[in-house]
């Protein structure tokens, strides 16, 4: 078995939602990367018992490392250090060095400010020169020092801040404490394949059956997940486990084939700033209020040109900006396939492009009929010179969820025209 790992956040403004944990899923993410099992992340408020708590938990749990992040600033809620030298069984002491350091960092910042009592700061922040015996001092990103005391297991104490979380991070896997601490760690692939349109129901009687005919099948950690309808499948394995991966993933294609649109980790959004490189794109949307042109140009290193977006809720923005005849509303209401191929030739006529996208639907909570519930969305692709593609689908959920989903089946559908006019 690989060496283990455990993760204590600590901050109340994380445990009860006010600030999202950012912390424990990078680190997360480091530790994989390094080959190091991770068998817990917890969260805990400022209180030095509940700290300590984590603390033994996962020592019980017979981890290797320890990583916690948050509380080591200057204020009385800031316990950390105090606690984890009390767990580890060190006296605190006042490392003058530290403190020499931590005052010309204060002294540089107030300068800054302007009139301030630097000496009550500075006493204010002599708590975080104090150390447990023996341990490793990391030099402040910010102002918070971050500590590794060495044992069974190794402690490694970070700063809350991601900015100075991340660099300091970087510094303490470098140390000799955590490098023998980790020393049992091993090398593992970490491999997903993405799929859309597939129900899990579908996904999980395959796993169900790769469990019983892959000899080797209990060798892959697999998660799944189902975000904005698309089904993610994250296989973690060591090396000597590659033959059955394969193996599983023929079965994948075998089955679900038309459903994966990605097996080397790829995003649709990935995809699609690929696809659309050299090319001119334009958007018109309703019920998406914009959303799709947001994602278009989320991507960083995208060669894809947005050349503009039309948001067109009223039926008379859709005929003055969009040029979609009255008529047609009229005769097929604003959600309807004929106004959504209007709303996209409309798109591509008013910025020269030679893509476009529109989107036309019932988002909630109101405004849906029989014929025409909420949830009902029209969609058209259109590339210049080609006949359009257009779909309408219903899609579930509250008002959020259709405008999330729609976007990301807007997403496939481009996704889809383009492969196409590539082949």
């Amino acid at each position: 078995m690989s060496a283990r790992a455990g993760i204590v956040v600590t901050g109340t403004e994380v445990l009860t939602g006010r600030i999202a944990d950012r912390n424990g899923p990078w680190i997360a993410d480091r530790l994989l990367e390094l080959g190091v099992e991770l068998a817990h992340i917890t969260i805990c408020g400022d209180r030095a018992h509940d700290i300590e708590a984590q603390l033994r938990f996962l020592a019980d749990e017979g981890v290797d490392l320890i990583v916690t992040s948050g509380g080591l600033g200057p204020t009385a809620d800031d316990m950390t250090v105090a606690t984890v030298a009390r767990f580890c069984g060190r006296e605190l002491v006042l490392d003058d060095e530290l403190e020499a350091k931590i005052a010309a960092i204060l002294k540089n910042l107030m300068s800054r400010i302007g009139e301030a009592d630097f000496e009550a700061v500075r006493a204010a922040n002599r708590k975080q020169a104090m150390v447990p015996v023996g341990a490793v001092v990391m030099d402040p990103v910010g102002t918070a020092p971050g500590v590794v005391v060495s044992g069974k297991p190794t402690v490694v104490v970070l700063p809350g801040p991601p900015r100075e979380l991340q660099p300091m991070w970087r510094t303490a896997v470098e140390l000799p404490a955590v490098r023998d601490a980790i020393a049992g760690r091993t090398i593992y692939r970490q491999d997903t394949v993405r799929m859309f349109g597939l129900p899990e129901s579908g996904l999980a009687e395959t796993l169900r059956d790769a469990e019983q005919h892959l000899s080797d099948f209990g060798a892959l950690e697999i998660t799944t997940c189902l975000r904005r309808g698309e089904l993610e499948i994250v296989t973690r394995y060591e090396p000597d486990a590659t033959d059955t991966y394969s193996k599983l993933v023929e079965m994948l294609r075998d089955r679900h084939g038309q459903h994966i649109f990605s097996e080397d980790g790829s995003t649709v959004d990935d995809q699609v700033a690929q696809l659309l490189t050299g090319r001119r794109i334009a958007t018109a949307e309703s019920c998406t209020g914009g959303l799709l042109a947001a994602r278009l140009t989320e991507r960083k290193g995208s060669s894809a040109y947005l050349a503009g977006g039309l948001v067109a809720y009223a039926n008379d923005a859709k005929t003055d900006l969009l040029g979609v005849d009255p008529a047609l509303i009229e005769a097929h209401g604003a959600v309807s396939e004929p106004v959504a191929e209007a709303m996209a030739a409309g798109a591509l006529d008013r910025f020269q492009a030679d893509t476009a996208v529109a989107i036309t639907g019932i988002a909630g909570p109101d405004g849906g009929t029989h014929e025409k519930p909420v949830g009902t969305v029209c969609f058209t692709v259109a590339l210049a010179d080609r006949e359009s593609s257009t779909r309408t689908l219903r899609l579930p959920g509250n008002r959020a969820d259709i405008r999330e989903r729609s976007t990301t089946v807007a997403m496939h559908l481009l996704r889809r025209a383009l492969s196409d006019d590539k082949d």
